[in-house]
């Protein structure tokens, strides 16, 4: 759907200070809109000195949605303008492939929540593999928990292609193994330097032959974000918000697929629910919920969030631990 910069001609109450305000909470486009809590939205309108003119640009977004896609409740036209104007990168798996209609879609932010041991690092490993061999492109994969395996990717890479022949097998590895970058990334502080880089490489080297950055991958997101939101004070919210800012701000503006792993926590009735909080809740577009049967390699995928599709849809598939 469109960048808010491009409504701005036709719409002069969605002004710098508008977009200003939707990217602080990381909104680009009106897709990001809609999926945005807006009672939220409005709330943090208030606060601010044009607080007026921002709700009126936040009623004439809303109007927009309203004009462009009628009926509203039939959701088939935002479907169609969904699919038409965003790439998917399969997974490799087919199951999971099937429950997203295609896979992890370039643009956006992919959650995935699992606890321990559920299988989060094998799917985003062979999920690199299979990017960089099926869509001749680069794989930017921030491994925060010392949980990357070269080993596995060769060995996803080796079962993905088709070529009979040993030497030319050899020859792809090596080309997909070359196109997985794996930046050290030891806390958030180190995120936001390989991140800002990322964004500054991306900008000024807009083609890379015949490659480019496709896919993003936080593996685990959680893991940097939880150790600095301890105490009373809001710094590591804002640190939180600020991640997840520039995470959608690179998916958006550089059209990559970004999948981060998230890990659960206890919630209600003991029922595992992601972690991060309510605050990190609007950020991902898509969200999913990853289980794993106990001693076996069968998994189940199921959707938390999704712009298209309903939540509780599912599937179950096969993943090499």
């Amino acid at each position: 759907m469109a960048p808010l910069k491009s409504l701005e001609t036709e719409y002069p109450i969605i002004d710098a200070n508008f977009q200003n305000f939707c990217a602080s909470h990381a909104i680009f486009s009106v897709e990001d809109f809609v999926l945005h809590d807006l009672y939220q939205l409005a709330a943090f309108a208030e606060q601010q000195p044009t607080s007026e003119r921002l709700k009126e640009g936040i009623t004439q977004v809303f109007n927009i949605i309203d004009n462009l896609h009628q009926p509203w409740l039939n959701g088939m036209e935002l479907l169609e303008d969904y699919l038409q104007n965003k790439h998917v990168l399969s997974t490799g798996f087919e199951g999971v492939d099937l429950l997203l209609q295609g896979g992890l879609r370039e643009g956006q932010l992919t959650e995935l929540v699992g606890p321990s041991s559920s299988g989060k690092t094998q799917f985003c490993l062979q999920t690199a593999a299979n990017v960089a061999v099926k869509n001749m492109g680069y794989v930017v994969y921030l491994d925060t928990g010392n949980s990357f395996s070269a080993q596995r990717i060769a060995h996803f890479v080796g079962q993905i292609t088709d070529s009979a022949f040993i030497q030319a097998k050899q020859k792809i590895i090596q080309k997909a193994m070359s196109s997985i970058v794996r930046p050290t990334v030891f806390d958030i502080f180190s995120m936001f330097d390989v991140l800002c880089q990322l964004e500054f490489d991306l900008r000024s080297q807009m083609d890379r032959g015949e490659y480019r950055v496709r896919l993003l991958i936080v593996d685990s997101i959680s893991s940097l974000i939880t150790p600095v939101l301890g105490g009373s004070g809001s710094q590591g919210r804002a640190l939180m918000i600020s991640a997840g800012f520039l995470l959608k701000k690179l998916a958006h503006e550089h059209n990559l697929a970004v999948l981060v792993t998230n890990h659960t926590v206890g919630g209600d009735g003991g029922v595992p629910k992601p972690a991060l909080g309510e605050s990190w809740k609007s950020v991902p577009h898509v969200r999913l919920f990853l289980s794993r049967n106990c001693g076996s390699n069968i998994c189940n995928m199921s959707i938390l969030k999704h712009p298209s599709m309903a939540s509780g849809k599912a599937a179950d598939f096969v993943i090499e631990l």
